[in-house]
């Protein structure tokens, strides 16, 4: 395990280059393929470059009997020993021309496949800080270094599959145009006729590039006869699945798509500028929003959107059953859904700072139970 960490923390053996390197859709990892000749090897970094997972791929040389303990001293991939690899004799260098990188759609994990064939494997689930490498091909025995693909092969491969269509489909001309309208119509049916709608609030979020994924819009749903509020709802963010569900939850279809609402008296064009800070947060900071999450504001309280100068917000609660606070009954907004995985609206609640501590302290569904004693609305007034 130590020598792992070891090999993450400093993967680059002085003869190594970069054969291929490319950031994912999001943007929020980066792939890095390293050979120095002898071993080629691949790495998932983060934002700020710090290496999440890692796998072996291949020894190009006659493999050692046992452990290649001198090159990870010198901080490089080592050589597996032939009783954990497919080519003892080492196998000829990778072809970077003929390799296809396939992002999951959650953007935390990659296949990189070698003239169609899965070559390795670095999942969401991979932690070097937990000696958890990613899956090759060529490997024959569990090490720290890699894990045999073929022990997971028929996971990776319809998984692979889907991302590709994934992507395939986010290119297709049209395709985002009929999707925001399947949203658009289950909202119509819901909550009734739209109001003002604003485009990809996303890229509003400072530097951000216009061109990364997901494409977010916000859709208004003024108040009308039988609601005293709007509700402003998040378009977009169900297109893909989260990252990291599956890291907590075994089922992940129930979770993995949200869109989020807030329910509001306030004037839409304020309320509304909450989404451009959440519409991307999932796939940039490579997590999951789930019910009872608490997420802190990233600014200062007086900026925080849904209150006046002097608020003292200073985040929001995604709350996905409004009836545990007060106010009236909620609109049901279930029945959407996308890729055969059901849609779940989470409803924004604002918080104060103490308040974010103590459901960080005691939980969640402590908060909302005192939120509830204290005569506290899901409706933002």
């Amino acid at each position: 395990m130590s020598v792992l960490r070891r090999a993450a923390a400093s993967p680059r053996s002085p003869a190594a280059t970069v054969v291929h390197a490319e950031a994912s859709p999001y943007g929020s990892r980066r792939l890095v393929v390293e050979s120095d000749g002898d071993v080629t090897a691949a790495y998932l970094r983060d934002a700020r470059d710090s290496v999440i997972g890692a796998v072996w791929v291949a020894n190009h040389r006659k493999a050692p009997s046992s452990l290649d303990r001198p090159r990870l001293d010198a901080g490089g991939a080592p050589l597996l020993p032939e009783s954990h690899v497919a080519h003892p004799q080492g196998r000829e260098a990778v072809d970077v021309s003929a390799l296809e990188v396939v992002w999951f759609e959650e953007g935390d994990g990659v296949a990189v496949l070698e003239a169609g064939d899965p070559l390795f494997v670095i999942p969401g689930w991979s932690d070097m800080g937990r000696g958890i490498p990613g899956y090759a091909r060529d490997a024959k025995e569990q090490s720290p270094f890699a894990f045999p693909m073929e022990e997971e092969i028929a996971e990776f491969g319809p998984r692979i599959e889907r991302a590709r269509e994934h992507w395939k489909m986010c290119r297709a001309d049209g395709s985002w145009a009929e999707f925001q309208q399947s949203v658009l119509g289950h909202l119509l049916q819901r909550l009734g006729p739209g109001g003002h709608y604003w485009h990809d609030v996303g890229r509003q979020l400072a530097g951000r590039n216009a061109s990364t994924p997901p494409t977010v819009g916000v859709t208004e749903r003024p108040a009308r006869g039988d609601r005293e509020f709007t509700v402003l709802s998040s378009v977009g963010m169900s297109r893909q699945r989260m990252p990291t569900v599956e890291l907590y939850e075994d089922d992940v279809a129930p979770y993995a798509r949200i869109e989020l609402a807030v329910a509001s008296t306030l004037p839409s064009q304020r309320a509304g500028s909450i989404f451009p800070w959440l519409a991307q947060y999932p796939w940039r900071s490579v997590t999951w929003f789930a019910p009872g999450d608490v997420v802190k504001w990233y600014h200062e309280s007086r900026t925080f959107p849904l209150g006046s100068g002097d608020s003292a917000w200073e985040g929001v609660l995604l709350l996905d059953d409004p009836s545990r606070l007060a106010g009236p009954e909620a609109p049901a907004l279930t029945g959407l859904t996308v890729q055969g995985d059901p849609v779940r609206w989470l409803w924004l609640v604002p918080i104060t700072g103490e308040e974010h501590r103590y459901a960080k302290s005691e939980g969640s569904d402590a908060l909302i139970r005192r939120m509830a004693q204290q005569g506290r609305s899901w409706i933002v007034s």
